[in-house]
C-alpha cells in the first residue's frame, strides 16, 4: 500500500527511514497477553507481529475500559481544530477525533511503525474519514512544526518514549495558543498494559511535562485502569 504524502509532515518523511531501528541495549517489549497498549510513537520498541497486535488494539471489549468517548471529551476538541493522535496504532481513536473536530477540522494520526500507518490508512478509507491523514514519524521526533496544532492525544504510549522531557518540549512548541496535550496511560495496578517495570505514575508524567514547560494536572475521569494528565501552555 502506498502512503499518501502529507504536506504538514514533509520534513518527517526524510526522518522516517530510521524509525524502525532496535537497540541491543533496549530489546523489543511486548504487550501482556491479557493486556493491550498502543504502538510506540517515539521509542525503539516494536511489536513484531502487527496482525496480532492490531487485533488486540481493536478488540471490541476494549471500549468498556478505554472509554474513548470520555477520553476525547476530556481532550476538549472543538470544530475546526487540528488534532493529533500520536502513537495512533491502528487508528482506534481516529473516528472519535474526526467527529470531534468536524468537517472543517483536521486529524493527524501519527505512528513510528509503517505497518500501523498502513493499517490506519485502510481504516480511514474504509470508514470514509476525509478529515484524517495518517503519517509516519521518526522514533524521537513527532515532526510537528511550531504552533501548528491545537490538541495532541497520546494514549498508552508515553511510557515507551525515550528522553520524555525533550520529547515533551517538542510537543509544547507544536501547540498553538490555547493548545492542550492529553496523556492517557496505565496505572501501576492495571490488569492491562505493559510489564509493570515499564509503567509510570501520574505524578511522574506531571513532573516530566512541567520540566518541559507545560502547566500539568491530573484530569478527573472514570477510566478504571488508566489516568489522564493534561499539559497546557503556561
Amino acid at each position: 500500500m502506498t502512503l499518501r504524502p502529507i504536506p504538514l509532515l514533509a520534513l518527517v518523511t526524510a526522518l522516517a527511514a530510521g524509525c524502525n531501528g532496535r537497540s541491543a541495549e533496549n530489546p523489543p517489549q511486548t504487550a501482556t497477553v491479557a493486556g493491550v497498549h498502543e504502538h510506540s510513537a517515539g521509542s525503539e520498541h516494536q511489536f513484531p507481529d502487527p496482525q496480532t497486535y492490531a487485533g488486540r488494539l481493536d478488540d471490541p471489549g476494549r471500549d468498556d475500559w478505554q472509554m474513548p468517548e470520555v477520553v476525547v471529551e476530556r481532550l476538549d476538541c472543538r470544530p475546526g481544530m487540528k488534532a493529533v493522535d500520536l502513537g495512533a496504532g491502528t487508528g482506534y481513536f481516529v473516528g472519535y477525533l474526526s467527529e470531534s473536530v468536524g468537517g472543517r477540522g483536521r486529524v493527524l494520526a501519527l505512528d513510528a511503525d509503517r505497518a500501523m500507518v498502513e493499517a490506519m490508512q485502510a481504516r480511514i478509507e474504509r470508514e470514509g474519514l476525509r478529515n484524517v491523514e495518517p503519517g509516519l514519524i521518526a522514533a524521537d521526533d513527532p515532526g510537528l512544526p511550531p504552533r501548528s496544532v491545537d490538541r495532541i492525544l497520546i494514549v498508552n504510549t508515553w511510557h515507551h518514549i525515550s528522553n520524555r522531557v525533550a520529547y515533551a518540549e517538542k510537543l509544547l512548541a507544536a501547540l498553538g495558543p490555547g493548545g492542550q496535550l492529553l496523556i492517557v496511560d496505565f496505572t501501576i495496578e492495571s490488569p492491562h498494559g505493559p510489564p509493570p517495570q515499564m509503567r509510570l505514575t501520574d505524578d511522574t508524567v506531571q513532573h516530566e511535562l512541567e520540566a518541559a514547560g507545560f502547566e500539568a494536572e491530573l484530569v478527573e475521569a472514570p477510566l478504571p485502569y488508566q489516568y489522564l494528565v493534561a499539559g497546557r501552555l503556561p
